[in-house]
């Protein structure tokens, strides 16, 4: 029979394993949910990796350096994520509007568009430390 601290230690390894399998489980199927096509028999990954590629050509070294600034507050785990989020929709604005080169207005616009509602106070904090003008971008957040 288990007794003191030895049997308090296997209790709270348990349920410490139980709740780590339930958030990388949680976290794995949020994956899934954007793996699995759409209508049109694309999935938010497929098109946001379309985008991607097929915007590759527009960026310029300046515009790829104001990507990397403006995800670098991110934690470093979730970077990639979030680039590739913010590029996919950026490239996205820019085929939509059929324009010869991204710029800065782009940039800025496709990052307000990807980041979730609940950062947008974190992200007009970060675009004031850069010194970017966010005021015609108001209407956005």
């Amino acid at each position: 029979m288990l007794d003191g601290w030895f049997q308090w230690f296997i209790v709270f390894w348990v349920f410490f394993l139980i709740a780590m399998l339930s958030i990388g489980g949680y976290f794995m199927f949020r994956k899934f949910l954007k793996r699995l096509p759409k209508e049109d028999g694309k999935s938010i990954l497929d098109w946001q990796d379309h985008y991607i590629q097929k915007s590759r050509h527009l960026w310029d070294q300046s515009q790829k350096d104001l990507l990397e600034d403006l995800v670098s507050p991110v934690p470093e785990l979730f970077r990639d994520v979030a680039r590739e989020k913010i590029a996919g929709k950026i490239g996205e604005l820019a085929l939509q509007e059929k324009a010869p080169i991204i710029t800065q207005d782009h940039v800025i616009r496709g990052y307000i568009l990807a980041t979730p509602k609940r950062d947008h106070k974190f992200l007009i904090k970060h675009l004031k430390q850069k010194q970017i003008d966010y005021q015609m971008y108001k209407t956005m957040f």
